[in-house]
């Protein structure tokens, strides 16, 4: 049975912004130099060690660095944005993220380098939020929301891989210095473009006190959890270090919530989770990000190391998935979004990206890169694409306008924790079924020759057997999204997820529930 929800839209709600397109195009740029610095950096690792020192040991911080105060960070850089205001808290972040690159293009050391990295994270946690937020906040008419998230949603999906073109062809036809420098161009023009095209509805800022104790508990427990996943991977889940940052981590987030049940102005309204929506939403979207990692982390290896593919033309192999993320979101995503319930778009888009992903657990040394690699990256594409636009565009619907900050940081909380959890999980998975099938063929291989194969046989038996794993948490996910979400189709008629005061009290439509 469906109960429908609707309301007639309120004569007294702010009219649409006239210069929200073109706002867009630069919370899209921004969103796009965000998303491309988690992957160009990664290309440029191997040359920016060798120039700068750094030993083998220390490499990780690089993008442990970065990790930790964007993912520590986010909640409290949603709340900013809530508070200070969204179209500032953005401005601000740009010219922060622009000034950390340009200190990272410029590093004469590993420390400089460690610095700069973490200041990207600090001032991304400001902009990431904020950029989602004001989407949210700006993009009112449900028509118009599904393409704006669809443009969204396909830059946050696809980005990363062009992040591997773009990185490869800086590092391997200019330098590794540019890989950080290119973010400048990005920073200035969408900064500039913001602060004369964003106007940010009225009345739509949180002003109540900063909640202290829940940042500073949010902060150590986010950093704990993503440094303990981080450590897992490279000294392994028995070390006494990783178990110690697991249970700090649950003992600080634990100690998190009972302080915002219970304080007057929380940093994160437990309302923003517990609607079931929006909380199958982050679930679902963190361990699809799980899943996705199998794809950009073993991919790259096996193009590169066993398929011997230069770093530009590992960056062109993974076009088919961006046009898949594309066609997914812009297309299907977009133009069913106002038709079907968000439920039918996450759960089967979920669903094709695992046959996507399925695909792969076929890999061998000698592979077809048209016949296998190629319908799998489209069929990742194309689902992830079609899932990602409609999550997006929930995290954020029929939120209270003052919660949009920190509804917004939630999604990328969500995603970053999957991230590392990824990372290290499957990494694990894969560097233990590789010493295995090593250790049992090994003996057979009698010639330097025939041992390198066996070597390369093990990097991909290990990366399949990850890849499988992989597999389950994609279907996982979908079987999360069907379940957990059960909005209906939005109303095109009403004003979705706005409002014209502090709170919500006159927010003036409710997405169909059905039940």
């Amino acid at each position: 049975m469906s109960e429908t929800a609707r309301s007639v839209p309120d004569a007294s709600a702010p009219a649409p912004d006239p210069g929200r397109w073109k706002a867009l195009v630069f919370i899209a740029l921004a969103q796009l130099m965000v998303v491309l610095d988690a992957t160009i950096v990664n290309i440029a690792l191997p040359s920016a060690q060798q120039d700068l020192g750094i030993s083998d040991g220390n490499r990780q911080w690089v993008v442990t660095a970065y990790a930790l105060a964007f993912g520590g960070l986010l909640l409290f850089g949603g709340r900013i944005a809530d508070l200070w205001g969204r179209k500032r808290t953005f401005v601000l972040g740009l010219a922060g993220f622009a000034a950390a690159s340009a200190l990272g293009g410029a590093a004469t050391n590993e420390a400089m380098m460690f610095g700069s990295r973490a200041l990207q994270g600090v001032f991304g946690a400001l902009l990431a939020p904020a950029a989602l937020s004001l989407l949210a906040v700006m993009f009112t008419d449900a028509k118009e929301r599904a393409k704006a998230f669809g443009i969204y949603g396909a830059i946050a999906g696809g980005g990363g891989a062009v992040g591997l073109i773009l990185g490869g062809f800086l590092t391997e036809y200019l330098d590794w210095r540019w890989t950080f420098f290119v973010n400048i161009p990005f920073a200035v023009v969408a900064a500039a473009g913001a602060w004369f095209v964003i106007r940010e509805p009225e009345g739509s800022r949180n002003r109540s006190p900063l909640d202290i104790p829940g940042v500073i508990l949010s902060t150590l427990g986010l950093v704990a959890l993503v440094y303990g996943f981080t450590r897992a991977e490279s000294e392994g889940w028995s070390d006494s270090v990783t178990i110690g940052m697991f249970v700090g981590s649950a003992v600080l987030l634990a100690a998190f919530v009972f302080v915002e049940a219970r304080v007057e102005a929380p940093l994160l309204p437990l309302r923003v989770l517990t609607e079931r929506n929006r909380g199958g939403v982050y679930l679902s979207l963190g361990l699809a990000i799980i899943g996705m990692f199998g794809l950009f982390l073993f991919l790259t290896y096996y193009l590169q190391i066993v398929k011997s593919y230069s770093p530009v033309k590992t960056g062109f192999a993974f076009l088919p998935m961006i046009v898949g993320m594309i066609v997914g979101s812009t297309q299907i995503g977009t133009r069913l979004m106002t038709r079907v319930a968000p439920r039918l778009l996450m759960g089967p888009g979920f669903l094709v990206a695992a046959v996507g992903m399925l695909l792969l657990t076929q890999l061998e040394i000698d592979s077809s890169y048209a016949a296998l690699l190629l319908p799998a990256m489209l069929l990742l594409g194309l689902g992830m694409g079609t899932a990602f636009m409609p999550a997006m565009s929930l995290a954020t619907q029929g939120v209270e306008p003052r919660d949009s900050g920190v509804a917004s940081a939630m999604v990328n909380t969500s995603q970053q924790v999957g991230g590392a959890i990824g990372t290290a999980l499957l990494n694990t998975i894969a560097a233990s079924a590789t010493t295995s099938y090593i250790a049992d063929h090994i003996r057979s291989a009698t010639s330097p020759a025939q041992q390198q194969v066996v070597q390369l046989e093990g990097m991909v038996q290990g990366y399949t057997s990850a890849i499988w794993v992989a597999v389950g948490i994609l279907v996982l996910a979908a079987v999360i999204a069907v379940t957990f979400i059960n909005a209906g189709r939005p109303d095109p008629a009403a004003v979705t997820g706005s409002g014209s005061g502090e709170g919500a009290e006159d927010e003036v439509a409710v997405p169909v529930i059905a039940h």
